[in-house]
C-alpha cells in the first residue's frame, strides 16, 4: 500500500514540474509580439514639401513642422520650390523625399493634380499623406490642415465693406491660376461682395508674388483708376505689390486687404501709414507644428481628424501691435 501511494506521489509532483516548465517557456511565445511596437521616434522620418521656401510665410509654416519635430524627437525635412509657380520642381521634390525613404508625407500642393499623382506612390506604399494650408485632396489621404480659405476670405471682404460702406467698387487680385487655394479665396471675396451688393470691377492674377501683383495693380489702375476703392489679395506679398503701384500712381484712398497674416503687413497696418489696411491672419506656424503631430499619429497607427482646421483672424490698426506681440 505504502509502495502503491508512492507511486501515486511520484506521478503528482512529475506533472506539477511538468506543468512549471510549461509556465516558464510561455514568455518565448509571446516572444515576436515585440517587432510589432512603433519604432523608436529616432527613427521615424517626415517629409514636408511646402510650395515654397522663398516667403515669410512659408518660413513660419516651415518653423512650426521643427518645433514639432524637436518636441516630438523625430526627423522632419522640410523643402520647397523656389516659387510657388514652379510645379515641376515640387513634383521632383515629392517623388525624391518618397524615395528616400521616408515614414509619411506632407504636402502644400502648388497644383493639387499634379501633387496627387506623385504622391500615389506613398499610399502605394503604405505611407500616410497629409496636406497642410492648401488641400491635395487625394483618395486614401490621412488629414487635411489649414484654414478654411472661402469663409476667411469673406471675413475680410465683409470687415472692409463694413468699414468702407457698399458704395463701393471692388478690385480682386488672386494667386495662381488653377491654385485650389487661390479659387476659395477669390470665391469668399467674391461671395462677401454680392451679399453687400459691391461691384467687382476686375479679378486678375498676381501669380503670388509681389511683383507679379505690382504689374495687375498698374494694369487695373490704368483700366479703371480712381473708380477702384479696395483690392482684396491673395496674400500678403501680392498686398505690398498692390501698395507699391498705387504708390507709383498717386493713388492714396485706396483700401488694401491682404491675406496671411505676415509680420511685414502687420507692421505697415500698426504703422497706419500706408493703403494696406488689414489682413486676414492665418496660424501658419501652428499648422506646420500640428500637422507634423498628426503625421507622427497616423505613423504610429493613431486615430486622425480629416480635417484640422485653423481659425484665422482679420488684423487691422485697432489690434496690429497685439498680433505682432503674440507673433514675438
Amino acid at each position: 500500500m505504502k509502495k502503491y501511494l508512492a507511486m501515486i506521489l511520484a506521478l503528482v509532483m512529475a506533472l506539477s514540474l511538468a506543468a512549471c516548465g510549461s509556465k516558464a517557456e510561455a514568455p518565448k511565445d509571446d516572444a515576436p509580439a515585440q517587432t510589432e511596437e512603433p519604432a523608436p521616434a529616432g527613427d521615424v522620418e517626415i517629409a514636408v514639401v511646402l510650395k515654397t521656401l522663398a516667403s515669410e510665410y512659408w518660413g513660419y509654416v516651415k518653423n512650426g513642422c521643427e518645433a514639432a519635430a524637436d518636441e516630438l524627437g523625430i526627423k522632419v525635412t522640410v523643402v520647397g520650390p523656389g516659387a510657388e509657380s514652379e510645379i515641376e520642381q515640387q513634383v521632383a521634390m515629392i517623388e525624391q523625399q518618397i524615395g528616400a525613404g521616408c515614414d509619411a508625407i506632407v504636402c502644400a500642393p502648388n497644383d493639387a493634380g499634379a501633387a496627387s499623382n506623385a504622391l500615389q506612390a506613398a499610399l502605394d506604399q503604405g505611407i500616410p499623406v497629409l496636406s497642410v494650408d492648401t488641400n491635395v485632396g487625394i483618395a486614401g489621404q490621412t488629414s487635411f490642415v489649414g484654414t478654411m480659405n472661402d469663409e476667411a476670405a469673406y471675413q475680410g471682404g465683409i470687415w472692409a465693406i463694413d468699414t468702407l460702406g457698399t458704395d463701393i467698387k471692388a478690385v480682386i487680385i488672386y494667386g495662381q491660376e488653377g491654385d485650389n487655394t487661390s479659387n476659395l479665396r477669390r470665391a469668399g471675396y467674391e461671395k462677401a461682395c454680392a451679399e453687400k451688393g459691391v461691384e467687382v470691377l476686375s479679378a486678375l492674377s498676381g501669380q503670388n508674388t509681389t511683383d507679379g501683383a505690382t504689374k495687375t495693380m498698374e494694369d487695373m489702375i490704368s483700366s479703371f483708376g480712381d473708380q477702384i476703392d479696395v483690392v482684396f489679395c491673395h496674400n500678403d506679398d501680392t498686398a505690398i505689390g498692390a501698395m507699391n503701384a498705387c504708390k507709383s500712381a498717386g493713388l492714396t484712398d485706396v483700401t488694401i486687404v491682404g491675406f496671411d497674416g505676415n509680420k511685414s503687413a502687420a507692421e505697415l497696418i500698426a504703422s497706419d501709414e500706408t493703403t494696406i489696411k488689414a489682413t486676414v491672419a492665418q496660424q501658419p506656424y501652428a499648422m506646420g507644428y500640428e500637422v507634423v503631430k498628426a503625421a507622427y499619429a497616423a505613423i504610429n497607427g493613431e486615430s486622425v481628424d480629416e480635417v484640422i482646421s485653423a481659425p484665422v483672424k482679420v488684423v487691422t490698426a485697432e489690434n496690429a501691435q497685439e498680433y505682432l506681440d503674440s507673433l514675438a
